[in-house]
């Protein structure tokens, strides 16, 4: 899958390990690290209906949204980076067209 990220904060973040330890802690930044390495290998998101993480769909001022659990309360959000987002005919997001996503935080979105 082809990950983008929303700025270049974010993107220092999940791609230099000693900034992701440092500002996440360590547990954390082995999660971040393997949920990256697994978008990246994955055709499209229907991989992560199995794949550890959790991978949900976001309600509220958070909807369009899709999360990963980390560590603790911390989540990877992100969102499907392709116009039009992939539709089912039913509704809903079409998880098997996802293939290129945008890396929008790290956080813990529950505070």
């Amino acid at each position: 899958m082809d990950i983008i990220f929303k700025d270049d904060a974010l993107l220092q973040l999940c791609n230099d390990d000693r900034i992701a330890t440092r500002k996440l802690g360590r547990e954390c930044a082995k999660k971040l690290r393997r949920r990256l390495d697994d978008l990246d290998a994955a055709a499209s998101l229907v991989a992560f209906r199995t794949l550890p993480g959790r991978c949900h769909e976001l309600k509220g001022d958070l909807a369009g949204c899709l999360a990963l659990d980390l560590h603790g309360g911390v989540r990877l959000v992100f969102q499907p980076a392709s116009d039009p987002i992939p539709q089912k005919e039913e509704g809903g997001l079409d998880w098997s067209k996802v293939t290129w996503v945008c890396i929008v935080a790290v956080e813990d979105y529950h505070d």
